[in-house]
């Protein structure tokens, strides 16, 4: 990758993906800035289509930092035009996921919930922790982390969870710690902010439980022999000390939140002192209505107030809102109507401008989701059609061919053997096309059970078979076809009310191995087919009911 002065290489752009990721992720504007500042040079330095969208996806992050929507608008759809390019990687999916939190942010819903759902079925279909425990096994859990990310600003805070969940499973499989650290805070978040929803609908059960799962989350961290960013670790703390509360040990949680509240206020930016703000405002709210006398309500409502104004300020449209909501509720329980009609109306305003058409957006997503699951079904149905008998259940000539097309000729023996049903068409005349269906499929199930491990059957054509050995010589083919001739000849065909009983002829080649002082390659499979083809033919002729091969007369039978 040397498209322009610069030297660029694939670890390097890695490096730098990294850093502004995690810079996007700290709700620090300044921070993300300087980062992307810093390798604006290195990512124009590459005409590769992933990282040319990666490019315009922080171009448009950056662009919402300044205010410049329309610049934002624009560079996410040169993402998306640069992604039509890209492969189905795990990366390409962190990159929609990506894409989807910077709409989300822009609070463009629809167009968030869209590239939402295309990471998620992406994001399953890459799967898995990829190679190497470098690009691909990384980018599949950040799918995960930025899809949570996205869904929770989406205000789908059960699909958020799962996204997190997700994203730490695969996470704890990979050796980097810091990643595993990062994805337990986010499950732990994230399970705490649904348990906040069930305590708020006073499903205090389903409540308790999702925040001993985050409990559990932030316990597993903190066991991590790994030193988070000081940021990162207030918002641990701020994040058990809720659980613990939604839980229902208010008390307990009182002094753990209030220390990290000062320290939060003395160290900590913008966004995260917003969000401490509105968890210790939401603690108090609910210790005033266990004392059934306020006590600590005013501080409550000024402390949403300041939450208010931190999430304005960092572009967090979703938790203004929240707090938009709880400051129409608190100052309404305070008996001033006025005030409290302020709040609503903003947040009615802030609500239908955002939700508006979410119910219905998410509904046509989740039919188009249904469809491209049917269609992968269907595909997969017809790619099983294409390579499967659907008579016997063995695989077809495309498959068999394409079989022996990959298998390398000459570095070990490979044996073929080409079996046919003697005189099928005497029990096609004779009895009828049922019956010569049911003897094709009891043919088909003893040379399954029959043969070798490692041995794979497959129908040719019509009542002739093909059975492939691997590293087989011509001795050991010969004993095993035998053993199958033997096994037809001796089951019990007396429930068809055949003629006579069914039997098989059989002829084998083996491809020889290469000669180290020859330089010749033996002839493909097509000509070790022929050979086996032609000792079938002498197999029917010598009086059937045997097996033939180049070396030897082969069994035949009495």
């Amino acid at each position: 990758m040397t498209p322009g002065t610069i030297r660029v290489t694939e670890r390097d752009l890695l490096a730098a993906l990294w850093r502004l990721l995690a810079a996007s992720d700290r709700a620090d504007p300044p921070t993300f800035a300087r980062e992307h500042d810093d390798a604006a040079a290195l990512l124009a330095a590459t005409n590769d289509p992933a990282w040319v969208a990666w490019r315009h996806a922080f171009d448009a992050r950056r662009a919402l930092i300044d205010a410049d929507v329309d610049s934002a608008t624009a560079a996410v759809s040169a993402a998306r035009t640069a992604l039509g390019g890209c492969p189905p990687t795990a990366l390409t999916a962190l990159t929609l996921a990506y894409l989807a939190h910077v709409e989300a942010t822009a609070d463009h819903v629809d167009a968030a919930m869209l590239l939402a759902v295309d990471a998620s079925l992406l994001a399953e279909a890459s799967g898995g922790t990829g190679t190497g425990g470098t690009g691909p096994g990384r980018a599949s859990h950040q799918a995960h982390l930025w899809l949570s990310l996205t869904l929770g600003a989406l205000d789908l805070e059960e699909l958020a969870v799962a996204q997190a969940h997700q994203g730490s499973r695969i996470a704890a499989a990979l050796p980097d710690l810091a990643d595993r650290w990062e994805l337990l805070l986010l499950c732990a978040q994230q399970h705490v902010e649904l348990a906040q929803t069930q305590c708020r609908r006073g499903q205090d059960q389903r409540a308790g439980e999702l925040a001993a799962v985050a409990l559990d989350c932030a316990t597993t961290a903190r066991g991590l022999p790994h030193e988070p960013e000081p940021a990162d670790a207030d918002l641990l703390d701020v994040v058990q000390a809720w659980a613990m509360a939604c839980a229902g040990d208010r008390e307990g949680a009182l002094g753990p939140l209030r220390r990290a509240h000062r320290r939060v206020h003395r160290d900590g930016g913008i966004w995260l002192r917003g969000y401490t703000d509105l968890v210790l405002a939401r603690l108090l709210t609910r210790l005033s209505q266990d004392l059934a006398g306020g006590g600590y309500a005013e501080e409550a409502t000024d402390l949403l107030v300041d939450a208010a104004g931190a999430f304005a300020a960092t572009g967090d449209r979703r938790r203004y809102r929240q707090c938009l909501l709880e400051l129409g509720q608190a100052t309404a329980a305070q008996g001033r109507p006025a005030e409290a009609l302020h709040w609503l109306e903003a947040y009615r305003g802030e609500a239908g401008r955002a939700h508006a058409r979410s119910r219905e957006l998410w509904g046509e997503m989740f039919v188009r989701r249904s469809r491209l699951r049917e269609a992968e079904r269907q595909a997969a149905v017809l790619r099983t059609y294409a390579l499967e008998d659907p008579l016997t259940g063995l695989g077809n000539r495309r498959s068999a061919e394409r079989r022996l097309g990959s298998m390398p000729l000459g570095d070990a023996p490979l044996s073929l053997a080409v079996v046919d049903v003697d005189r099928f068409k005497e029990v096609n005349d004779d009895t009828s096309h049922s019956h010569g269906d049911e003897v094709l499929r009891r043919v088909a199930d003893l040379l399954r059970e029959h043969c070798r491990t490692g041995d794979e059957v497959y129908r040719w054509a019509g009542d002739e078979f093909l059975v492939v050995l691997p590293e087989a010589t011509e001795n050991q083919a010969l004993m095993a076809m035998e053993r199958l001739r033997a096994a037809v000849a001796s089951a019990d065909w007396g429930d068809l009310q055949l003629p006579e009983p069914v039997t098989v002829s059989i002829g084998v080649a083996t491809a020889p191995t290469r000669d180290p002082e020859q330089a010749a390659v033996p002839s493909g499979w097509r000509s070790l087919f022929d050979t086996a083809d032609l000792h079938l033919f002498s197999a029917k002729r010598g009086g059937r009911n045997r097996v033939r091969a180049p070396g030897a007369g082969g069994g035949d039978s009495t």
